[in-house]
């Protein structure tokens, strides 16, 4: 269910014959809010909220902002079965230090299994996505109004090209750190002297899949050597 939105009230988001929100209104409110902000006044706009996280080096960013807008939310996480032990246990730490409600969403057994003995990231790494991260994610995303996403846009040449919100196949995408620089989300993680993903030290700036995540800048490092630069979820 969509709310009203509460704070423009001179002019109705939502359109009574398609019954969907006007993006267009969404963006020019939100553009004009702190990250902080557009956590907190996004519960007024909607209902049955989707929060996603993959636990990678910018994700504790984002589950700060969470976190000081006192916002109760539980976090989906995608387990492929494929990754680093250190984003686990990356992914437990923050648990604990949030105090957040982790729901892991696994990949068919059988489908998993078949992209382990083929080894199907190395020739067919669309493949791979779509059995391991994509359709578990389908099948979670369709209960949902309103998926929140800590993309950014710095992090590639698609993200810059985002807004706040967008919509795909039916559901809203909320970014609400699309904006924030690099610099400045690092800025607040070094003054509240939050802990990073024990990899990032190493030279992963972007972290996946460790059969697809080498070192690099940004997203470089992520299915290195090949065209594809995102595993499916945000296309």
């Amino acid at each position: 269910m969509i709310a009203a939105l509460k704070n423009n009230k001179s002019v109705n988001p939502l359109s009574v014959t398609a019954k969907k929100p006007d993006l267009n209104l969404l963006n020019e409110k939100y553009k004009k809010l702190s990250p902080v902000e557009r956590i907190k006044e996004i519960y007024n706009d909607f209902d049955n909220i989707l929060l996603s996280s993959s636990f990678g080096t910018t994700a504790v960013f984002q589950l700060y902002l969470f976190h000081k807008a006192e916002v109760n939310q539980p976090v989906h996480f995608i387990d492929t079965t494929y990754h680093f032990e250190e984003t686990l246990k990356y992914r437990d730490e923050l648990t604990k230090l949030f105090d957040l409600e982790v729901i892991n969403i696994m990949p068919d057994k059988k489908d998993n299994k078949y992209s382990l003995e083929a080894e199907l990231w190395r020739y067919d790494p669309d493949e791979c996505c779509s059995i391991n991260k994509v359709k578990p994610f389908e099948k979670v995303k369709a209960e949902f109004d309103l998926w929140v996403s800590g993309l950014m846009s710095w992090q590639s040449s698609h993200r810059e090209n985002l807004n706040i919100f967008e919509e795909k196949n039916g559901l809203i995408k909320f970014y609400p750190i699309l904006d924030v620089t690099e610099e400045e989300a690092q800025r607040i993680i070094e003054e509240n002297k939050l802990p990073i993903h024990p990899l990032k030290p190493l030279g992963y700036e972007s972290i996946g899949c460790k059969h697809c995540t080498l070192k690099g800048k940004k997203r470089k490092g992520r299915w290195a050597q090949t065209v594809k630069t995102e595993c499916g979820l945000h296309l």
